[in-house]
């Protein structure tokens, strides 16, 4: 087995959640499973919501590449992404039903967000397809972080020979669903040593994100996810593989 890895940043992203108010759109703080499905959509020429049609449980880019595993590992640190909420005029004709037809816009913005992408391959004509033009770099549609104000930088593409499952290991280098682990409880602070100020401090992001559509409606399933350096243990059957030295739960 083997994984394609490249590096995915921007300037901002916006990865939209479906909940809004009337004021404000809010983003999801990092880049989920769905979302990374549209981008190699994209860069694949895979059609999108836009072009789907009413007999299609899915849109194309998704109905393709739904069986896809990929890893994230946020690059930010401790995977907190800032956010910063940006205002701007929508003066196209329909915008707005208000005089002037300009209508007011605030959006919640990532800022400098960055993640290392793996997707693990097979010989599948997808897989094939999806190594061949990021190895060549020969994209069919631009890639963008949500939405094409915030276009997407892959860099340090490159392809990884085996992979392997690995069951021996106390720590995620990637964001893994909660539910799937559980947390190991240190008891060693008897031992700690109080002059020993290089000891890495302990972090945890954990939020709702998006891993899959519904079928009837297309509307996101969201189960929660967690990136941590603190240790954990398996408690399901899911598998961890071996990748540049990281241990990288697959989505």
């Amino acid at each position: 087995m083997k994984a394609l890895k490249f590096n995915l940043s921007g300037k901002t992203a916006f990865f939209k959640k479906p909940e809004v108010n009337t004021y404000l759109y809010f983003t999801y703080g990092t880049i989920h499973k769905v979302a990374l499905m549209g981008i190699i959509g994209s860069c694949l020429g895979l059609g999108g919501y836009n072009q789907q049609n009413k007999e299609d449980d899915y849109p194309e880019f998704y109905e393709k590449l739904k069986d896809l595993k990929f890893a994230i590992v946020p690059k930010n640190e401790g995977g907190y992404i800032n956010k910063k909420v940006q205002v701007f005029n929508n003066s196209v004709g329909y915008a707005s039903k208000e005089e002037g037809g300009n209508l007011i816009v605030k959006e919640q913005w990532l800022e400098n967000p960055a993640w290392d992408i793996y997707i693990l391959l097979d010989n599948s004509d997808i897989c094939k397809n999806i190594e061949k033009r990021f190895s060549e770099r020969k994209f069919i549609y631009i890639p963008y972080l949500g939405k094409n104000d915030h276009v997407a930088n892959i860099i340090d593409v490159q392809v990884i020979e085996d992979i392997k499952e690995v069951s021996d290991f106390n720590k995620l280098d990637s964001i893994f669903v909660k539910e799937e682990f559980e947390f190991i409880k240190d008891d060693g602070f008897d031992d700690f040593d109080f002059g020993d100020l290089d000891k890495e401090v302990e972090f945890k992001y954990q939020e709702k994100l998006p891993y899959k559509l519904e079928l009837s409606t297309n509307q996101y399933i969201l189960k929660t996810f967690i990136y941590t350096n603190m240790k954990v243990a398996k408690i399901t059957d899911s598998k961890v593989y071996s990748v540049d030295n990281l241990n990288l739960y697959f989505i």
